[in-house]
């Protein structure tokens, strides 16, 4: 394999603009080859960013390129699986957004052929790089709080109508926020602390004439710990976006990290000289005591770079690094989420299985 690896992107909507070609070709040894869409608006945008990729109309047409070495998946929910079977079944690396599959059975069986055909598939938990994840990382490392025995993580957002033709709030497979958002959360947590040992869950839909979840309160139960992950669509006045209670100290944090808006304006990473830093006014308080001191005061926010995600795939491919997000990672999310419905439908505690 050479070390320039060509990249197929199925899909060019917000998934594919925003999140993955902005950050994928900022990758040296990463070359964007081909786009597959359809829409003209989309198709316009590619041909202005991207000159250099061919844009094609049937993924069959990166599928079946020889030059192609990787294969990344930015389409709706249920799409995923279809699509990386045929990548995988046509010899290619596979990247695909989160969430990976829509059930875990779905998830085992992609894996299961990538192991077959002796290729890398990976899911795009991006925000294992963001400034929250990385804060809160070195919180917990720092050992100042001591002895963790809470953890609560916020992903609140203020909508109270519904986005015109947009497929995350149809009455689908693996639509809604639990999906969504709680996969970013489920993944962040499921790095820290490993699996839980039981999932209490209490899921909504709390928008007049919603037809699908906008609301989760998902706790994970671990021997000496309670995480609890909150999402919703109604909440005009966030709170804290993370709160960890040690038994030397606490750590509060607002705020989101900072790459999502900026790519949302069309900012690139190396258009800026402080990507990812975030403004002091949203950095986290800890308040603790350590070796005899009381410690109160900022801790100032790690930077944040999406960027490591296709950094740490390039450099797998060529045999130089460990994969960091790894497919039974993104499938025991899968699980959990499976798990946090059935807990929610029965409205008991079930084990983790």
């Amino acid at each position: 394999m050479s070390n320039n690896l060509k990249v197929g992107l199925i899909g060019f909507g917000v998934a594919g603009r925003v999140f993955h070609a902005p950050i994928l070709t900022q990758i040296k040894g990463l070359e964007l080859a081909k786009i597959r869409e359809t829409k003209p608006e989309n198709i316009a945008i590619a041909n202005q960013k991207y000159p250099g990729a061919q844009i094609v109309n049937d993924s069959q047409a990166i599928f079946d390129d020889p030059a192609i070495d990787l294969v990344v998946i930015a389409t709706p929910n249920t799409s995923h699986v279809p699509l990386a079977k045929a990548a995988l079944l046509a010899g290619k690396h596979v990247v695909v957004d989160k969430p990976f599959t829509i059930t875990s059975h779905d998830a085992d069986e992609l894996i299961q052929l990538a192991e077959k055909q002796g290729k890398l598939l990976t899911v795009y938990q991006n925000r294992r790089w963001d400034s929250n994840s990385r804060t809160v990382r070195k919180v917990i490392e720092s050992g100042l709080l001591g002895n963790l025995v809470e953890y609560e993580a916020h992903y609140d957002r203020f909508r109270n109508f519904f986005r015109p033709g947009a497929w995350r709030e149809e009455d689908l497979p693996g639509s809604g926020i639990l999906y969504d958002l709680g996969a970013h959360m489920i993944d962040e947590v499921q790095y820290l602390f490993g699996l839980p040992q039981e999932i209490t869950a209490d899921v909504r839909i709390q928008r007049k004439g919603g037809k699908t979840i906008d609301n989760f309160d998902v706790v994970l139960h671990y021997q000496q710990l309670k995480v609890t992950l909150k999402a919703g669509m109604l909440v005009r006045e966030p709170g804290p976006t993370f709160t960890l209670l040690g038994d030397q100290g606490s750590f509060v944090k607002y705020g989101m990290d900072v790459q999502e808006e900026a790519l949302k304006a069309g900012i690139a990473p190396s258009e800026v000289p402080n990507w990812g830093e975030e403004p002091e006014s949203i950095w986290g308080t800890i308040n603790t005591e350590h070796k005899g001191l009381h410690l109160v005061g900022k801790v100032k926010s790690e930077i944040g770079d999406y960027r490591g995600f296709y950094a740490n795939v390039y450099r797998a491919l060529i045999g130089e690094e460990e994969l960091n997000v790894k497919p039974q990672q993104a499938r025991n999310t899968i699980r959990i989420i499976e798990l946090a419905m059935r807990s929610s439908a029965e409205k008991r505690t079930v084990r983790y299985e």
